[in-house]
């Protein structure tokens, strides 16, 4: 395993974080093929055993559940300090906007929670999951601040939004003396590199860490055409985000696997070791020992100049979808707002 610096941070992280959104009881949730706690210390003891010192968790991961795995298993298998544990908060409730819940008290309730779920006095990575157009960004920036402050938290990141957002919430911080931004969670991979237009070249110039999520794309780059899983046959948002490019993505797909034939490896080999010519540390899902197997060796290969050029040539332009293209809709509801109030 190889160990980089995360960012404007003092972390030192391996340049693979095991995502736990795999991880979670199945009946308490939003995801049908999560596995359960037993599989999942199984997998984070395997990860802990391969040198992956980060992983990644949000309270919002089922219902909870997910952070309590982890934790639970992270304190049975090795030690707080040797481990960079990093966590997420969604934006407030609309009965929380309705009770006047403030930016600042939301922030504390749920970093509260996350901790009560781990159980541990500290996160690492605090990550801010979603963009949230109802609340204020001194709210939500005062109040992760704070948690820096407390002790709570070590350094913060973000999720799921656009360059322009980073940059201003960084502003506003550096002008408040609040917590900057060290990382950036983004939906980046060998199929949906949108990033690259604005969000890379900011995080470039200002040192800002790329974690990207759907580093496999939901498993489309670890299996061959007509391969498939529980989670492609049933992860609604997955299809969501993919099926409407399968054509285009179809053709990297198929170079991915012409790669990992030549050098014999996986295709989650070669698709992540292009990725971790771009990024920090991806986010890498796993639910069974291969997955982190498979994602742990790619650090150790190395592709040339043209067999990046081979995989990258097909690419298209891609639609944002999910979280982003409601962000778009939100933004403009906003501005549509604020332009009917001038």
């Amino acid at each position: 395993m190889e160990y980089t610096k995360l960012g404007n941070s003092d972390l030192q992280v391996s340049r693979i974080c095991m995502g736990c959104m795999g991880f979670g009881d199945a009946s308490n949730g939003q995801h049908s093929w999560t596995i359960d706690e037993e599989h999942s210390r199984q997998i984070i003891k395997r990860g802990l055993e391969l040198g992956i010192n980060f992983y990644d968790t949000a309270v919002g991961y089922q219902n909870g559940t997910s952070e309590q795995y982890l934790g639970r298993a992270l304190s049975d298998f090795t030690k707080r300090d040797d481990v960079v544990v990093a966590t997420k908060f969604l934006p407030r409730t609309p009965e929380e906007i309705e009770a006047g819940v403030t930016g600042q008290k939301h922030v504390e309730t749920m970093i509260d929670k996350s901790l009560g779920h781990l159980g541990m006095d500290y996160v690492d990575l605090y990550i801010y999951h979603m963009w949230d157009y109802n609340t204020p960004l001194f709210e939500i920036m005062e109040g992760m601040n704070n948690a820096v402050k407390a002790g709570k938290v070590r350094y913060i990141g973000i999720s799921n939004c656009f360059a322009w957002q980073l940059a201003k919430a960084n502003a506003l911080a550096e002008k408040e003396g609040f917590a900057k931004f060290v990382s950036i969670q983004g939906h980046y991979n060998l199929i949906f590199r949108e990033e690259e237009r604005e969000m890379v070249p900011l995080c470039t110039q200002d040192n800002i860490a790329l974690t990207p999520y759907s580093a496999l794309a939901g498993g489309r780059l670890s299996k061959h055409p007509g391969e498939t899983s529980k989670r492609l046959e049933e992860d609604a948002y997955g299809k969501f985000k993919y099926d409407a490019t399968a054509k285009q993505d179809g053709e990297i797909i198929n170079r991915v696997a012409k790669l990992a034939d030549k050098y014999d490896v996986s295709m989650t080999e070669i698709s992540l070791a292009w990725l971790l010519t771009k990024v920090t540390a991806p986010v890498v899902g796993a639910t069974r020992f291969h997955h982190a197997e498979g994602a742990a060796n790619a650090v150790n290969i190395r592709l040339s100049d043209e067999d990046i050029a081979f995989l990258e040539e097909p690419y298209v332009p891609h639609k944002l979808v999910g979280v982003m293209a409601q962000n778009t809709v939100d933004a403009g509801m906003k501005k549509q707002v604020w332009m009917n109030k001038k």
